[in-house]
């Protein structure tokens, strides 16, 4: 199993919903992804702005990935952080702590991003630097496994009779907070976690697709999720007029998902046939698209500019975050105000559960035809 436990509290959403999963995985070998690297870098500054803000020993990580929005939302995460710990009577604050789970799951380990905890209140800060899947607090497995964890570390110092758990998904424009009982979170750690750890564990119980098989390293292959969208292709794609609109929104909710399963199929047989000489009957590998570029710029400019070519320079404004970080936030405000636009964005049609508010679609068509046609 390597380094990492069977049953990670990351993947918790996916093993509690399809239990034998998380030995199927196994068959699968882990990758990394640019994704995940930007992910653990904007984690680091994280930790170590927040240390520094505890007055704890801390260097400043170096990245790649780091840029102005990555500053931003690190330092966005750490006076979220400090406003917390103002609701807490006393608060000692762990960041990044180990946690062992291994009472209700077994060899089961997790890393909190912090944990703040004073008097009878216990809180728990994950930090989500994806863009990808908005990540809701409520009824979290991850997050109570955190809970379970730090009820196990700390539970005999302090008298924690409520937890609360927080995600902080600066690039969502999510943060959201779920509190319970500490009673209630045992409750469902007896009734329902245990024994779905068990069965997944052994590698046992039902395979069930859902959107929990996002990052499952073996979705691509899966025959409960190819059964379930095969099924849908094959039963709900008819012709549009002869099915109803119940028939259509049904169809919507699951284009999404089936989408990105044909795209990971694709990708999968993509990696196989060009780094594994696998040959799919029916298909072959070509030469895509290319488009021309400079092998290197400042010998073309050079070469350019001694022909007597000097107006080879595009000229533009700095980014808005750029702008705003030169000056800084009031003097951005006193001098470029009114200057400043955002536009309504395109109409997109979303699930009801989405958090944006809804508009009123005449009056949304009428402004994005008119921006579209200044444009």
């Amino acid at each position: 199993m390597g380094t990492h436990a069977l049953l990670s509290p990351s993947a918790a959403h996916r093993w509690m919903n399809c239990p034998p999963s998380a030995c199927l995985e196994r068959e699968f070998p882990s990758s990394s992804s640019e994704v995940a690297a930007e992910g653990t870098a904007a984690h680091a500054l994280c930790e170590h702005k927040l240390r520094k803000l505890l007055k704890l020993r801390s260097k400043r990580p170096q990245s790649d990935f780091e840029d102005d929005e990555m500053d931003r939302c690190s330092d966005d995460y750490v006076s979220f952080v400090q406003e917390q710990m103002t609701e807490i009577p006393s608060p000692m604050v762990l960041v990044e702590q180990r946690l062992d789970i291994t009472r209700y799951v077994t060899e089961a380990f997790g890393t909190a991003d912090c944990i703040i905890v004073g008097g009878d209140r216990l809180h728990i800060v994950d930090f989500k630097y994806g863009m990808g899947v908005l990540v809701e607090a409520e009824h979290n497995p991850q997050m109570m496994l955190y809970a379970l964890g730090a009820l196990e570390l700390l539970d005999g110092i302090y008298d924690i009779q409520t937890i609360s758990m927080s995600i902080f998904q600066p690039r969502r424009e999510n943060v959201c907070t779920w509190s319970l009982p500490k009673e209630e979170l045992l409750r469902w750690a007896r009734d329902d976690l245990v024994e779905k750890a068990r069965l997944a564990y052994m590698g046992e119980g039902e395979y069930r697709a859902g959107e929990w098989c996002t990052f499952c390293r073996a979705a691509v292959r899966c025959r409960a999720r190819a059964e379930e969208k095969l099924r849908l292709a094959k039963e709900e794609f008819k012709y549009p007029p002869l099915i109803t609109d119940e028939e259509i929104e049904d169809v919507l909710g699951e284009i999404p998902e089936l989408i990105k399963w044909a795209n990971a199929i694709l990708a999968y047989a993509t990696d196989a046939a060009v780094n594994h000489g696998k040959v799919w009957m029916g298909f072959k590998i070509v030469e895509g698209r290319s488009v021309r570029r400079y092998k290197d710029e400042d010998v073309v400019a050079r070469e350019a500019e001694s022909a007597g070519y000097t107006d080879i320079f595009d000229k533009k404004l700095i980014s808005l975050t750029q702008m705003e970080r030169l000056m800084g936030k009031k003097a951005f405000t006193d001098i470029l105000d009114g200057l400043i636009e955002k536009p309504p964005g395109k109409p997109t049609l979303v699930p009801i559960s989405d958090k944006r508010p809804s508009i009123h679609t005449g009056s949304a068509q009428l402004e994005f035809t008119a921006i579209t046609e200044v444009h």
